[in-house]
């Protein structure tokens, strides 16, 4: 599976006639290429150019006197094979702003759906236009509303772009939009759960906390979250079960119990009560969570958050233990 879309570098000297060699006619001869101008003013002191490929792939090269800048959906021509790759945050701004805006236009052109979406597509850029995951990563927010049973995607696009606009993400961003996933087949349950760490980031930027993802513990484990505010920080951990017509399990009581045993026999097994277990419910529908919020069930894990959030941004849920976080909407 490909990775999220990342710049390779080239620190070398480059001219037209080594763009034409050394990558297009590879392209060309692979895949069928064409070369064509930027959609954009090419950054200061580069030059810019397109290669569209016959099966629909595409890639950007920025070059000048000492140094080039290559990414694209597509193979990599042979004269890039061993250059180092690098994330949108790690290449001059320049580029990053150039790359940035072609490829949105790129994505807007394509799925014109997301284009009332400026952060969301900005944030997913990199896995909206990955090689492998590209039309999978697409139709997951439009065709299955991004995990939500019972909503339109609509709604969807408009909560993520909200939770994504606060910008509490942005610094990591090429970490979480590639929880996502980059590959050509569509694993609603992963790509599902993946979405359960922006509906927590949601609830605890509400709360008022700062937040941190991907803490490395003690036991090597990454744990989803650290919480702060001016007196404390609380490490969280977030799963999401599957509705019960979606599982094994028989009710949706067993399905977040087994979920929430699941993960508390694995990585939060040696941390006991120190980190707090939030199980997203989001994915059952409404049949399914009232009985889940009528009977309350204890989780093998404490303490807990159990809870569902829906696209208009109302949660509803309950506590297990002394949860040493304030979440009034909870």
């Amino acid at each position: 599976m490909a990775r999220p879309l990342r710049f390779r570098y080239a620190p070398w000297e480059w001219s037209q006639s080594q763009v034409e060699e050394k990558l297009y006619r590879d392209l060309d001869q692979n895949l069928g290429a064409t070369r064509r101008q930027p959609w954009f003013k090419s950054p200061p002191t580069y030059t810019g150019t397109r290669f569209e490929m016959d099966n629909g792939d595409m890639a950007l090269f920025a070059w000048n006197d000492t140094e080039a800048y290559w990414l694209g959906n597509t193979e990599t021509p042979k004269a890039l094979w061993r250059t180092d790759k690098y994330g949108f945050d790690a290449v001059d701004d320049a580029i990053s702003r150039w790359a940035t805006r072609e490829l949105t236009a790129q994505l807007h052109a394509e799925s014109p759906w997301l284009e009332s979406y400026p952060h969301l597509s900005w944030f997913f850029l990199p896995v909206f236009l990955s090689k492998d995951g590209r039309e999978t990563t697409r139709t997951f927010f439009k065709d299955h509303a991004a995990g939500f049973p019972d909503a339109s995607y609509e709604d969807v696009l408009e909560f993520y772009e909200a939770v994504v606009r606060t910008r509490v993400l942005d610094q990591w961003r090429e970490v979480m939009a590639g929880k996502l996933g980059t590959s050509e087949y569509l694993d609603l349950i992963r790509m599902t759960a993946a979405m359960g760490e922006f509906n927590v980031a949601y609830l605890l930027d509400n709360a008022g906390y700062d937040i941190e993802p991907e803490i490395t513990v003690s036991t090597g484990h990454a744990i989803d979250y650290r919480a702060e505010d001016d007196e404390t920080a609380t490490l969280v951990e977030v799963t999401r079960p599957t509705p019960t017509a979606k599982r094994t399990a028989g009710t949706p009581i067993a399905a977040v119990r087994d979920t929430a045993q699941t993960k508390s026999r694995g990585q939060l097994k040696a941390h006991g009560g120190d980190i707090v277990l939030f199980v997203d419910c989001s994915s059952f529908p409404d049949d399914e969570w009232k009985r889940i919020i009528a009977e309350k069930p204890s989780v093998h894990h404490q303490p807990a958050v159990v809870y569902r959030i829906r696209p208009s941004g109302h949660v509803s849920g309950y506590m297990n233990g002394e949860v040493p976080l304030e979440l009034s909407e909870i």
